[in-house]
């Protein structure tokens, strides 16, 4: 009894402050509390919740709380369905939402769900929108990191933000989404960092640790190898997203196909193959731009015709220095320096 007139008491000092996280924690206190069949203390903790007037997390949010200026909140509106993962991201991702939508079932048997995530990959595969698909898929609004809000310029500063950011986030359930994030997440090991971003990185990751299992915190890099080797451990879940195969860009190329109101004139494999490698934005993009000169041509050229320039176009665009592929090897073999110890001048193997 003696914890249970505690918790109480937490909660009637944590309401009459107007405490932003109170009304969330409370409810996940009390489903916790009945699943384990402590009804008594679940009953205590709405009776001292309701007893104080307490501030709704929405309200908090309208009204410009700390914290509110350093995110973009959005509705969600990519659906998990919608999106052409790999095999391994769909599963981890679906494992993800089924542990949210069964939470109570873990924390009756004293777990939590996992609810940090690591993406990494090149740009333009879905980083976003697979951030997006999870708030959808748990109900629960994006939240989007503002760096040039949150990153100050003097000594501090950026740890006071993060710190009110991550008050902030606390009063509801929601998915926190840091894209670039080795913005802020950079190897403290680093001789041309500063002292500040080392204690950045530090602070970063003791917030991260301390959020409760209702906030899903989203990380994405295009620059996994920049990461503090700390950081990596803080994510319960890494996923990879890559550049899609053939077979995964005619699968996005036929969706667009299938929306046109004429036959193409080539297969949806057809036109993946004479792209080559390239990702789900710029096949995105590629996709809307025929649609859009079809439109403007007002029915003076076919689809089939717009998709057969915009090909031959396609391949005189200017592209990323690697543009994510390993450089070919040339034909010619390599010339050996005169300090390769495995031949002589006479291009014969010495004995050992």
């Amino acid at each position: 009894m003696a914890r249970s007139d505690l918790l109480v008491s937490l909660v009637k000092a944590g309401a009459s402050g107007d405490r932003s996280t109170l009304t969330t924690t409370v409810e996940a206190l009390v489903a916790e509390e009945r699943a384990k069949s402590h009804h008594v203390l679940a009953d205590k903790l709405h009776r001292a919740l309701a007893s104080v007037p307490v501030t709704a997390s929405s309200e908090l949010r309208r009204s410009g709380a700390p914290g509110r200026d350093f995110v973009i909140e959005s509705e969600p509106r990519v659906g998990l369905d919608s999106l052409i993962l790999t095999l391994p991201a769909d599963r981890l991702t679906r494992q993800l939402v089924e542990e949210h939508h069964r939470a109570d079932l873990l924390r009756a048997q004293g777990m939590q769900p996992r609810h940090r995530v690591l993406l990494s990959g090149p740009p333009g595969n879905g980083k976003t929108s697979l951030a997006e698909a999870i708030a959808e898929a748990v109900a629960v609004p994006l939240l989007t990191v503002r760096y040039d809000a949150l990153v100050g310029a003097y000594l501090g500063e950026t740890n006071a933000r993060l710190a009110r950011l991550f008050d902030y986030v606390r009063a509801t359930p929601c998915v926190l989404f840091f894209d670039e994030f080795d913005a802020v997440g950079k190897e403290r090991g680093d001789i041309h960092e500063t002292g500040e971003i080392k204690r950045v990185v530090s602070f970063l990751l003791m917030q991260l640790d301390q959020l409760p299992s209702y906030v899903v915190v989203v990380a994405a890099t295009n620059h996994a190898e920049l990461l503090d080797r700390a950081v990596w451990r803080r994510f319960q879940l890494r996923i990879d997203m890559p550049q899609p195969s053939r077979e995964a860009a005619a699968v996005l190329i036929e969706r667009f196909f299938e929306a046109w109101p004429e036959p193409a004139g080539l297969s949806a494999t057809q036109v993946a193959t004479q792209m080559g490698r390239s990702s789900f934005a710029d096949i995105f993009e590629f996709c809307q731009n025929i649609r859009r000169r079809h439109i403007l041509s007002q029915g003076g050229e076919t689809l089939q015709r717009v998709l057969t320039q915009e090909l031959r176009l396609w391949k005189t665009r200017i592209k990323p220095e690697s543009d994510g592929q390993p450089t070919e090897p040339t034909a010619a073999a390599p010339r050996r320096s005169r300090s390769d110890p495995k031949k002589d001048r006479r291009g014969n193997t010495p004995r050992a």
